[in-house]
């Protein structure tokens, strides 16, 4: 018997089809969810028989070649069939089977370049749906999931086998990626117009998640207790200046990189090196490590992240200030909030400098404006100003001990003067006091300045501003 044609076999799906829609359009109570599903289904026998003909059209046109070393096989046999689950349905082809002397194996070239190699029995579409809907939700509702939207049926224990199949490929191409990453870190992948800060932060948390699908009853019997909570280490990166707005006003970040293993701390340290080389962090003038203060996280970022400079998140500050406190205080709240609010607010007592480091700013007046920002801080009891440079750009120096601001502070600019962005950025900082106030220092050759909150301005003796200024103007020689 001939077999039918793919053109014979779509002209009466065409013509069934055309029948179809006929008998919808008479129908008063279908709708057109109805005939969605009735050419899904009149669809899906052309499609699977489509997919098994280009299977195995492809099948017979593979040489017998060992997929591994490329040597051609020996006790070469034809037509050996299986079946396999493809998102149409279960199609079946005939393979090549030979025996390669140097791997000492038996292979099958055919299921290397169709993708199935390494399956039990499902197509690279239907394990790639597997992995997606098994990350997405539990795999016992991902099983129903899969079958009421695609046909395909996969129990639960094979539908988390698969998936699982499909993390650890994705692993290995990780790997890959990341020692090229690392190979090529001392290459520069872009040119860097202006030095921007990387901003790294650690976390790490469990999750339930059920390993050993079928074995439960098998480890209980040796006395194991089948694991499953697991530790997730988690990891981001990205930089200052690939930040952004939406229409409605509210900063973003464009771009940024996420790493998350459960090979534990090994496996984040090296993921996430690798990561941030890809972001940038060759060219990157700073990097900034935040944590909530565990102890891995420091010595992750001091083996990985040597230069960069640490800080403790405030939200678990505040946490560890009050396990503190408890302990010392016991359950008497009147002293407990005693102690520890004059802490908590110890972070509002700073003030933010926007210094203008243009090319008209002589190195005396630069000199004297430093010296002025680390004695109004000293007056004050301040232990760390918000600093940030600005010529035609800003340059965030973060917050700087006071006696680093006049001592060993690196200015970064030294181009035109536009003031506007530092002050930009130091009222949307996530990290700076919203009532905390900001000293602008300029030669007067600047933008005309908007600035939303307290604010004064230290000039120099003669100078003026090119706008009527809304806070307080103080001079210096």
């Amino acid at each position: 018997m001939v077999a039918e044609s793919l053109v014979v076999r779509a002209a009466r799906w065409a013509e069934a089809l055309e029948q179809e829609v006929r008998t919808f359009v008479m129908a008063g109570d279908q709708t057109l969810g109805d005939i969605e599903l009735e050419i899904e289904q009149q669809s899906r026998e052309l499609l699977r028989t489509a997919a098994e003909k280009a299977a195995q059209t492809k099948a017979d046109r593979t040489p017998p070649v060992c997929p591994v070393c490329q040597k051609p096989l020996s006790q070469v046999s034809t037509d050996h069939r299986r079946s396999f689950e493809c998102k149409f349905g279960t199609i079946t082809i005939g393979r090549g089977r030979g025996y390669c002397k140097r791997c000492r194996k038996w292979r099958f070239p055919a299921d290397t370049v169709l993708g199935l190699e390494d399956t039990a029995g499902y197509s690279p579409r239907v394990q790639e749906m597997a992995a997606l809907l098994a990350s997405k939700m539990p795999v016992g509702e991902a099983s129903a999931v899969l079958e009421h939207l695609t046909g395909v049926k996969l129990p639960p224990a094979t539908l988390d086998r698969e998936a699982r199949r499909q993390g650890k490929r994705a692993q290995q191409v990780r790997r890959q990626a990341d020692e090229q990453a690392c190979q090529a870190k001392a290459v520069q992948s872009e040119l860097v117009l202006e030095p921007y800060q990387m901003i790294i932060q650690l976390d790490a948390w469990n999750i339930r998640e059920r390993d050993q699908w079928g074995q439960t009853g098998q480890l209980r019997r040796k006395g194991q207790e089948p694991q499953r909570w697991h530790w997730v280490y988690t990891g981001t990166c990205f930089r200052l200046d690939q930040r952004g707005k939406t229409a409605g006003g509210r900063p973003l970040i464009s771009q940024r990189g996420f790493v998350a293993t459960r090979e534990g701390m090994d496996g984040l340290r090296e993921q996430l090196y690798a990561e941030a080389l890809r972001r940038g962090l060759g060219q990157a003038a700073g990097v900034l490590v935040i944590g909530d203060g565990a102890l891995w996280i420091w010595r992750l970022a001091d083996d990985r992240f040597k230069e960069a400079r640490q800080r403790l998140d405030f939200y678990h500050a505040v946490q560890h200030l009050a396990a503190v406190g408890r302990a010392l205080y016991g359950e008497d709240p009147a002293k407990f909030q005693g102690w520890l609010r004059p802490l908590v607010h110890e972070r509002d007592r700073t003030f933010g400098v926007v210094l203008d480091t243009s090319g008209s700013m002589s190195s005396t007046l630069m000199g004297r404006a430093l010296g002025a920002i680390a004695s109004y801080a000293a007056a004050r009891d301040v232990p760390a100003a918000r600093v940030v440079f600005c010529d035609a750009v800003a340059y965030d120096a973060g917050y700087l001990a006071v006696h680093d601001i006049a001592g060993r502070v690196r200015v970064q600019g030294r181009g035109g003067t536009i003031l506007q962005p530092g002050i930009d950025l130091l009222e949307r900082a996530s990290d700076f006091p919203s009532a905390g106030p900001i000293l602008i220092i300029t030669d007067g050759y600047c933008d005309v300045l908007r600035v939303r909150r307290e604010h004064a301005y230290l000039i120099p003796r003669g100078s003026r501003l090119p706008f009527t200024p809304k806070g307080e103007v103080f001079r210096f020689r």
